[in-house]
């Protein structure tokens, strides 16, 4: 099969590029978003064996994309439980959260490989998939046309493209026509999406809407001894969570915890910030002596504040409270997953910049699972409101995330189907 010239002169020019892909992972390790064993896996240095039997791999970048992919790859094994599964991430924070859901032994994370043809390369052959998933739109040419070319048949899941990001992804329709075109299905969040990717080369006979697969996140994780310690010293406090928030929306969270005490004196605010590193800045927005996770102190005692400045932890959280706010809304950032806080029985109130999340929250708010607020005001008087009816809210949260989980069925219905083929084809060749 020829190759497009698009995809050999961008393999030309990242191979040339390898001292510079070298360089930057180095500057990378430096700022401490590499290690080195991170390193050898993006180089293929070192794998680990290939498990046997079938192996389905899923790629994504980020810690949402990564989990929600998890969940869907646990949806399959509970239909396949002979599966192998192959996770590999771009950021090193998507590892550290997979490696917090315990996923199983059938589960392997590496960090995902410099895309070069000879790197690829040495990537597939050593793992020869027998499917890959692409989730969202991290989508590396060379990575994706390997696959191809070993016979691999491949999905885009969850692929949403706004405007924006469509527009900018237009000079690269020579790369993109027969990427898109190359894909067996391709699964988008929505009519945007379907629309910007058909411009770019999609097939419009493979390509279906099915909604976020981000609902099928399986319930964050949390240290059971941690649990029981925190409800034993939190006692009859009501607690409220401010989850992956950024500059700006923490000061709005402290207006309507202020309103809050009023009413609810003994009342807790845990504040986790998008950016751990950000909790200093945070704690002194509290006010003196307020207690940080990353100092060692590890309860908040008296303070009406406690500032949770470490990384996957949010399921320790979201399992003390009964609702959450949900950062990236009120900054505007575009909204943060709400699945991950109405899975642990929360919730959620957002802001109205949800652009990333728009179906979600319109699917949510509709449920009465998740609620607009604009203004400190609305927070404490809806805070106050879920605190005064938890326990019909918390029951009928943790039923309803399952039925928004409904419309990604056609997801689970269409990709095991392929397995039996594909077992099928090796055992064919095995007994060639």
């Amino acid at each position: 099969m020829t190759r497009p010239l698009a995809f050999r002169l961008y393999g030309l020019l990242f191979e040339a590029l390898n001292p510079l892909w070298h360089w930057w992972l180095q500057q990378r390790m430096r700022r401490g978003k590499e290690t080195l064993t991170s390193l050898d896996q993006r180089w293929m240095r070192r794998p680990t064996l290939r498990p046997e039997g079938i192996l389905v791999w899923g790629h994504a970048v980020g810690v949402g994309e990564a989990l929600a992919l998890a969940g869907l790859l646990k949806r399959l094994q509970a239909q396949r439980p002979d599966l192998h599964f192959l996770i590999t991430t771009t950021a090193r924070t998507s590892g550290q959260a997979l490696a917090k859901q315990e996923l199983g032994p059938q589960f392997t994370h590496w960090f995902a490989p410099v895309d070069t043809p000879s790197n690829v390369a040495r990537f597939v052959k050593h793992w020869q998939p027998d499917l890959a998933l692409w989730c969202e739109m991290d989508l590396w040419p060379l990575l994706i046309d390997a696959t191809a070319q070993f016979g691999t048949p491949h999905v885009l899941v969850n692929a949403r493209l706004s405007a924006a990001a469509a527009s900018k992804r237009r000079w690269g329709r020579a790369l993109y026509a027969p990427l898109l075109a190359g894909f067996d299905a391709i699964w988008a969040q929505n009519v945007e999406t379907v629309r910007h990717l058909q411009a770019l080369g999609a097939l419009p006979q493979r390509m279906a809407i099915t909604g976020t697969i981000k609902a099928m996140v399986p319930p964050l994780t949390a240290n059971p001894h941690d649990v029981a310690v925190w409800k034993e010293a939190l006692g009859e406090r009501q607690i409220w969570v401010l989850a992956s928030s950024h500059p700006g929306e923490e000061e709005l969270a402290l207006v309507a915890h202020q309103i809050l005490r009023i009413k609810y004196p003994n009342a807790l605010l845990i504040l986790a910030p998008r950016d751990a590193s950000r909790g200093g800045t945070v704690a002194a927005l509290c006010g003196p002596d307020t207690p940080q996770r990353s100092q060692g102190v590890l309860l908040p005692g008296t303070s009406p504040y406690y500032v949770a400045d470490t990384m996957g932890e949010l399921g320790l959280w979201y399992r003390l409270s009964q609702v959450a706010m949900v950062g990236g809304s009120w900054a505007p950032v575009g909204g943060h997953n709400p699945y991950e806080a109405t899975a642990l029985g929360n919730t959620v109130l957002h802001g109205p910049h949800v652009a990333n999340f728009s179906e979600s929250y319109a699917d949510l708010d509709a449920q009465g699972l998740s609620l607009l607020a604009h203004s400190a005001e609305q927070l404490a008087g809806t805070v106050a409101e879920v605190w005064a009816a938890a326990n019909e809210k918390n029951t009928s949260a943790l039923a309803a995330t399952e039925r928004s989980a409904a419309h990604i069925q056609q997801l689970l219905a269409l990709l095991p189907p392929a397995l039996p083929a594909v077992a099928a084809r090796n055992a064919a060749s095995q007994g060639n």
